[in-house]
């Protein structure tokens, strides 16, 4: 089965959980063609995505005229098919959050797209996130390209699902997959139910590489580390503000930042403003294998989102051994049970984060020890690649004609 993945940014940094999955599928048999719109080279620090970066077709860099050419050359091919496709770009992009000229756009990438599939063998394209990748896709589908299914994974599409059409999207798709039992909730409130069928869970996996090593144990070195982008969804300005009270409480720990974003300036603002830059490191964009050595150096993961999916560091970590600290949102609590695996804490309450912090950090070594073993049997049980991996492919070929 040959299948294309098409997404708006491949590789990139935080999506790692792509390549593993694609990567998967290949193990099993399936041939898979990457597409994408773009690619920021200057984040890249994973070897594997920058193998990544030479198997992947990038539609933004032919030059505009080849855009307007394929158009042209699509409106006299498939007359119908272009005038059915432009109406809909038209009804989408009337209503929605970036305007027609941008949803003429779209349009005109999926009919590039659309002739880079022609001739290629291609029965199924998958895109991830619901939100102008999947809009090429399924405009590619209406102008005669092959059949579509896509990976929702929140919190954007739940955030404005009516400005990116996301019914519209389900409604013309094979199927649709949420990475979680809330992400499906969350879709079956945009269809109707005569369509609740081609919701599909696929979980994000891990591969057995990364967690089939040899973990030390999990134990009380005072050092937390959170990982992900530096944005509000994350929540680490409140983590830095519960630091500052707990250092202010006489406590002793370290606390590593692992990422980089748009409220780096911001956060370094505030460690200076309260002389913490001893207790309070900031990484920038590390890789894979550096998000490795940074949990198994860690006694836990705190990460205090606001808004979610259900991150894959939360994934990493617990197949590490490694309780965590985070919020009761989304689909975290599928996977995190409080008391048990980690803590669970109300988003945006910033002393619930401290009193979590305070447990952590008074915990005993056979405390967190028993926290961390059954933090990885959970996820191990769960979040498998390989097998998550062959329900989208046994999702795809079960839509095949």
């Amino acid at each position: 089965m040959k299948i294309a993945y098409f997404v708006n940014q491949y590789p990139k940094v935080s999506h790692s959980f792509i390549r593993r999955e694609i990567k998967a599928l290949e193990r099993q048999g399936n041939e898979v063609a990457r597409y994408a719109l773009r690619t920021d080279t200057s984040e890249l620090v994973d070897q594997e995505d920058k193998v990544e970066l030479e198997k992947t077709h990038y539609l933004l860099k032919q030059p505009f005229w080849i855009f307007i050419k394929t158009c042209f050359l699509q409106l006299f091919k498939n007359t119908t098919g272009f005038i059915k496709a432009l109406g809909l770009t038209v009804k989408i992009g009337w209503n929605s959050d970036r305007g027609l000229t941008r949803h003429f756009i779209y349009f005109m990438e999926a009919c590039l797209l659309q002739k880079w599939l022609q001739g290629s063998g291609v029965s199924h394209i998958h895109a991830h996130f619901g939100t102008n990748s999947t809009t090429v896709v399924m405009l590619c589908h209406i102008l005669g390209g092959p059949k579509y299914s896509f990976t929702v994974h929140g919190p954007e599409e739940f955030d404005k699902p009516v400005f990116i059409s996301l019914g519209e999207k389900i409604k013309h798709s094979d199927f649709v997959v949420a990475i979680s039992s809330f992400g499906k909730s969350q879709l079956f409130r945009w269809i109707s139910h005569d369509l609740w069928h081609k919701v599909k869970i696929v979980h994000c996996g891990l591969e057995k590489a990364f967690y089939d090593i040899d973990i030390p144990p999990a134990k009380q070195n005072r050092k937390l580390v959170c990982v992900g982008r530096l944005c509000e969804q994350k929540g680490q300005l409140l983590l830095v503000e519960a630091a500052i009270k707990l250092a202010e409480s006489g406590e002793d720990f370290q606390l590593v930042l692992a990422g980089d974003g748009p409220m780096r300036a911001d956060i370094e603002a505030l460690i200076k403003q309260h002389n913490l830059e001893s207790k309070i490191k900031i990484t920038g964009w590390i890789s894979s294998e550096q998000v490795q050595e940074e949990l198994l150096g860690c006694t836990a993961l705190v990460l205090p989102s606001f808004a979610e999916g259900l991150p894959v560091v939360i994934m990493e970590a617990m197949a590490l051994s490694r309780p965590v600290i985070t919020t009761y949102i989304a689909g975290i609590p599928e996977l995190v049970i409080n008391g048990e695996n980690g803590w669970l804490i109300p988003a945006g309450s910033l002393d619930a984060l401290i009193s979590a912090m305070q447990s952590l950090l008074h915990a005993t070594d056979n405390d967190i020890r028993a926290m961390g073993e059954k933090a990885r049997e959970r996820v191990i049980e769960r979040h498998n690649i390989d097998t998550e991996a062959s329900k989208l492919a046994g999702f795809i070929s079960q839509q095949k004609d």
